[in-house]
């Protein structure tokens, strides 16, 4: 089958790519207005953008051709949260894509305990296992929809403690949970380990494969 991107509409396309770039990752992304009121949405559109300094990026649509309570906020205070839930939140993740009006907050509405950010305004979220205060360092629109991708400069990690370990995360312990098409979810299922590519011997470079 072959689909040409001229004979779809954006809605048609939005459920095409979702399908097909899978799976991935959760911005469960908390930020607060400048009336003080924190908003909390999950956004699947994200990844890293730079390690010096430390950024990510996270592509916010809009809805009806207005700037969603996240992307408003941001705009509006230059600020946000990126919390990352584990197994156990999956129902408070997908809740939390509920639209509401802007004068609810979502937090609030889930039960869920915020503690107040360190180096910015907006709060975290308690019960994360990781969350990374970011400022932002820069809005790029793409498309013709009026999509948006903010990128921002983490200021702060916060890190469960049994998850670092000599610097790193341990994937398995932090049960991380992706998002698939529609309203499905996946968890990390089997870690299948390779040998890193800077110890793979040099001898068996171009070494010549015999035929079975």
């Amino acid at each position: 089958m072959q689909i040409r991107s001229t004979d779809i509409n954006p809605e048609q396309t939005y459920k095409l790519l979702t399908g097909i770039v899978v799976p991935r990752p959760i911005a469960w992304v908390s930020t607060r207005s400048s009336a003080g009121l924190v908003n909390l949405a999950p956004f699947s559109c994200y990844t890293i953008v730079s390690n010096k300094p430390p950024m990510i990026g996270i592509n916010i649509g809009r809805k009806a051709g207005v700037r969603k309570d996240t992307s408003h906020h941001i705009h509006e205070t230059g600020e946000f949260v990126v919390n990352i839930g584990d197994d156990t939140l999956i129902d408070a993740i997908h809740q939390s894509a509920v639209e509401h009006p802007p004068e609810i907050s979502e937090a609030a509405l889930l039960g869920l305990e915020l503690i107040q950010g360190q180096a910015i305004a907006v709060p975290r979220l308690a019960i994360a296992p990781i969350s990374m205060e970011c400022r932002l360092h820069s809005v790029t629109p793409f498309g013709d929809t009026g999509a948006e991708f903010h990128v921002g400069e983490i200021m702060l990690f916060h890190v469960r403690d049994d998850l670092l370990h000599n610097g790193k995360i341990d994937t398995a312990q932090l049960r991380p949970i992706a998002r698939l098409a529609g309203p499905n979810y996946a968890t990390l299922g089997e870690i299948i380990s390779m040998q890193p590519i800077a110890q793979t011997p040099k001898s068996i470079i171009g070494a010549k494969v015999e035929p079975q």
